[in-house]
């Protein structure tokens, strides 16, 4: 597995970022049953620099959370069957299912987990596994999605031991 992480901000965070990281990835992966190993690329930046993706990449001149850049397009969230049969979805050199990047605001994960009432640990870690399942094709625009979505991300915190 590799997990690509780069900051271009001090994050400042209390807890151990990286572990978090890489035990959010993996939940959410063993959780649907992923049989692959898989690369995953993380960028922590602050609210400036997410405005400038996201009024690049979506046309939405404004800071978000959290931004996900899936690889590959599935048939159906979660189902990794016809994953060999798409081309470009693994690294030649490693062999690991290339699933994308994912952009976090350290701002906004401060931000909204003072409006929530929660840790910032918790934000973060939920912000990753909600970028995750967008990674592996989940979405959340219908109301069926959304609940199948926010359904998923519940267990999946449950199981990292960082439930609401």
């Amino acid at each position: 597995m590799t997990y690509g992480l780069d900051s271009e901000t001090d994050a400042g965070f209390d807890f151990n970022f990286e572990n978090i990281y890489r035990k959010a990835v993996d939940t959410v992966l063993d959780s649907q049953e992923c049989p692959y190993e898989a690369q995953v690329d993380l960028l922590i930046t602050d609210d400036e620099s997410i405005r400038q993706i996201n009024r690049e990449q979506r046309g939405i001149d404004a800071p978000t959370d959290v931004l996900s850049f899936p690889m590959i397009q599935f048939d159906k969230p979660g189902d990794f069957s016809d994953v060999e049969d798409k081309p470009d979805s693994f690294n030649i050199e490693t062999g690991e299912l290339m699933l994308g990047d994912i952009v976090i605001s350290a701002d906004r994960i401060r931000i909204q987990a003072s409006e929530y009432g929660h840790s910032i640990m918790r934000e973060f870690a939920f912000l990753i596994v909600h970028s995750m399942l967008h990674l592996i094709g989940y979405d959340h625009i219908e109301e069926n999605d959304r609940i199948v979505m926010e359904d998923k991300q519940d267990k999946i915190m449950e199981l990292l031991g960082i439930p609401r």
